[in-house]
């Protein structure tokens, strides 16, 4: 099998690994199988498509709506690493999916709008899917509504106009989309369990997510819920372009 590459933007050591190892672990795929490129860390190396059977992003704490003048030199040189991998990812309609940084990311090339319109707090979200998501085959198996774990200040206030929308929440009206029929972006994680969530929150306390005094109470109503669906799709993604 050829394998999938991974591209995360965390500084964090410990988010970082912690992330790489849960799309692991509900890819269903073996460490050999996902190479990893922490952008944060230094240039995107090439990248060869015809090696590869996918691309996935993690999220992080690079937002794409903050001002030009906020932002720093890694984020620029990230945005425009990630601009030009997506100028051939959409042209091939190669397969990618993109979690919470890549709706910014993806979102933004295909001339989407996306701001702080729809931002919502750390934690569980009942998460529906459209029409089109009931029948999309990344979602196959997937009830009308599951239970994610999500956290971001910015989200897809104005779809792009070439993505289908795929899932919403009360919160935001845009969780998932596609573009083409394989590249896929959730604003949602669905690499993220309740240990996974308990690690970010307190990784990602003074990062202006949420009041730090709220980290505790976010935990404890995030230990209420059973967030299990989501990573069906990391599996269904392994599944459907593993070649």
């Amino acid at each position: 099998m050829k394998p999938f590459l991974f591209l995360g933007t965390r500084a964090e050591d410990v988010a970082a690994d912690g992330e790489y190892e849960a799309v692991l672990r509900h890819s269903g795929l073996p460490a050999g199988a996902l190479r990893r490129v922490r952008l944060e860390a230094g240039p995107l190396p090439p990248v060869d498509l015809d090696a590869l059977s996918g691309v996935i992003v993690g999220g992080g704490p690079f937002n794409s709506s903050d001002p030009e003048d906020e932002k720093s030199d890694v984020q620029r040189r990230v945005e425009r690493e990630m601009a030009a991998l997506l100028d051939t990812l959409v042209e091939r309609d190669f397969p990618f999916l993109g979690a919470c940084y890549g709706v910014g990311t993806l979102g933004t090339h295909q001339g989407g709008v996306i701001d702080r319109t729809y931002a919502e707090t750390v934690g569980p979200a009942e998460i529906e899917l459209t029409p089109e998501g009931m029948t999309d085959p990344l979602l196959a198996g997937m009830p009308a509504r599951f239970t994610a774990y999500l956290g971001h200040k910015e989200a897809v206030s104005v779809p792009p106009p070439t993505a289908t929308v795929l899932a919403r929440s009360a919160g935001a009206p845009v969780q998932m989309f596609r573009v083409r029929q394989n590249l896929y972006a959730t604003q949602f994680h669905p690499e993220l369990d309740l240990a996974g969530i308990e690690q970010r929150v307190e990784v990602y306390r003074s990062y202006g997510y949420f009041p730090p005094e709220e980290g505790e109470r976010i935990v404890a109503r995030s230990r209420e819920h059973q967030v299990t669906e989501p990573m069906r799709i990391l599996r269904n993604f392994v599944a459907r372009y593993a070649r």
